[in-house]
């Protein structure tokens, strides 16, 4: 079957290229379709003329397409070692069968771009400085809310110095998740629930379907079926009702 694709030859590069298997493939050899066969077919759609070209992989042949080879062709296989393979600029043929027409290219292998690893790469380090300070910032009860995420109930036990090395921990391991709940107000309202649940200012029913007030058994909401009881609660504060509860809820806190 023909790959069809747009082939981006007006941006073309002359230089070193290295590719790569994917899916941390490392054997110690692999073989990839170096001419058309009926059981490996290598072809490639061109839209402009309008039909399937064949390719073919000469290293004495400036272009790896068949009608556009002359003479005498010399084939050579396309061979991975140790799941890499380096390309010089002057073997022009294979590169751009590899980079631009060959039916297997970011399928089984990918070319290695140096410079938008290193764009990804800084943009890694620069969200996990950002999530680093972001953490160094924050206040404890922020940052316990944020940390309940992740850990649960066994935060309630921790001190504030090993919620602030746990939570400096998961702003570099994971700096995007990080980020999100830190600015994510449902985080902090959830865990203002819990602690309110804990110093038993309100109660959750062994139904886990009703919140009341612990004092007078008063119910203050039903939690609504397949909702996780303590997101309900935390929804439910953000109500005209429910903010005269956080604010009942927060006097008991002092």
């Amino acid at each position: 079957m023909a790959t069809k694709q747009k082939a981006t030859t007006n941006e073309w590069v002359v230089k070193d290229r290295t590719y790569a298997l994917l899916g941390n493939k490392m054997p110690l050899t692999l073989t990839l379709a170096s001419k058309h066969h009926g059981r490996t077919p290598l072809m490639w759609f061109d839209e402009e003329k309008g039909f399937s070209r064949e390719l073919r992989y000469a290293i004495n042949q400036k272009s790896p397409f068949v009608d556009e080879q002359k003479g005498r062709s010399t084939l050579q296989h396309i061979v991975f070692k140790d799941g890499n393979l380096f390309v010089s600029k002057i073997d022009q043929c294979l590169q751009k069968l590899l980079s631009l027409y060959h039916p297997q290219r970011n399928v089984t292998y990918y070319e290695i771009d140096n410079v938008e690893e290193a764009k990804d790469e800084l943009e890694d380090i620069q969200l996990e400085i950002e999530a680093l300070n972001l953490a160094s910032k924050l206040e404890v009860d922020h940052a316990e809310a944020v940390l309940r995420v992740e850990q649960g109930s066994s935060v309630s036990k921790m001190t504030s110095q090993e919620i602030k090395r746990d939570l400096l921990l998961f702003a570099k391991d994971n700096p995007g998740l990080f980020i999100n709940l830190v600015n994510d107000d449902n985080v902090q309202l959830r865990n203002f629930t819990i602690k309110a649940t804990e110093a038993s200012i309100i109660y959750l029913d062994p139904d886990q379907r009703n919140f009341f007030w612990y004092n007078n058994n008063k119910k203050l909401m039903t939690v609504p079926f397949d909702e996780n009881p303590y997101s309900a609660f935390a929804a439910y504060l953000k109500t005209d009702e429910g903010s005269e509860v956080y604010k009942a809820i927060e006097k008991k806190f002092k």
